[in-house]
């Protein structure tokens, strides 16, 4: 059997197709997959490296190999980093549509840049692959080969035991708030008296068991202290007045967000604190947050 290409860019092509087919299924089904793994690791950065080096007898293919998951490693956390200050956040969703758009974009460059090349001095790849001819081995030769199969099928079946019976990993509920452009930033903290202020508060439910949960409100009244003692000032509560309350039943791996608006009505400092209960159990909470904001 022969693999061949050069006339063809047939690598871009499967990049291509398996980019846009694999951003198709990660957002129907909403979740993670193992068909994501390259698409993380290693295609944004064979389409940089396909681009930068579109001519065969630049580097090896072992070096554009580790560049390319080198450049993957690099260009997938600024690509996150760039989608923290737009309006879309870090999300699962955004992740996957603007991992596929860069690499489709670079791709489409290497197509170009390749194709401007002469044949002759296009990328290629030539692997033939054929069945060895047993009795041309010595016996250390066939031990050693049995070997290595023997131990590429052990190895194959525990990573498939691993994949398909998972252990148990760890159970908790994300509890979050964001601002309201759905960033960890621009947080109301300073407003003036009937001001508003937004956030977006967020419940993710990993506890392997469909929950009810509360998410409560409180506006609560502080003052500093200064501690003599311990010789920091320390914030004490003055009062407490119950806003809002949201009930709502998730699934494992469900999300829930509500869009939340306040105002404050005095000046002073003051304490918004969202409180999370499970299971209808309100006798202490179960996660809980807070935002310190100062109105004047």
């Amino acid at each position: 059997m022969r693999i061949h290409f050069q006339d063809r860019p047939w690598d871009i092509y499967v990049v291509l197709c398996y980019t846009i087919g694999t951003a198709a299924i990660l957002l129907i089904i909403d979740v993670g997959s193992l068909l994501a793994i390259a698409l993380v690791l290693f295609v944004p950065g064979y389409a940089i490296v396909s681009a930068i080096f579109p001519r065969g007898a630049t580097i090896s293919w072992a070096a554009r190999i580790a560049l390319s998951l080198g450049l993957s490693i690099s260009v997938v956390p600024l690509l996150g980093l760039i989608l923290n200050f737009t309006p879309w956040g870090i999300r699962f969703a955004p992740i996957a549509v603007m991992l596929a758009i860069f690499t489709v974009g670079i791709s489409t460059g290497a197509y170009w840049r390749r194709m401007r090349l002469p044949p002759d001095r296009r990328l290629s790849l030539n692997v033939i692959l054929a069945v060895p001819d047993w009795k041309q081995y010595g016996a250390l030769d066939k031990g050693l080969t049995v070997a290595l199969a023997a131990s590429i099928v052990v190895a194959g079946g525990t990573l498939a035991y691993v994949v398909l019976t998972p252990l148990p990993g760890e159970i908790f509920t994300e509890f979050y708030i964001l601002g309201p452009g759905g960033n960890a930033s621009g947080y109301p903290t300073n407003l003036t008296v009937n001001g508003t202020g937004g956030v977006i508060i967020g419940v993710v439910n990993h506890e392997a068991a469909t929950l009810n949960y509360t998410t409560r409100v409180d506006l609560v009244g502080v003052r500093i202290v200064y501690n003599a003692t311990a010789r920091f000032n320390d914030t004490v509560e003055v009062n407490r007045t119950t806003w809002s309350s949201f009930a709502v039943t998730l699934a494992d791996g469900q999300n829930w967000t509500q869009r939340y608006t306040f105002r404050i009505t005095a000046t002073g400092l003051w304490k918004v604190q969202f409180l999370l209960f499970k299971d209808g159990d309100f006798s202490s909470a179960y996660r809980e947050l807070h935002l310190y904001v100062r109105v004047a």
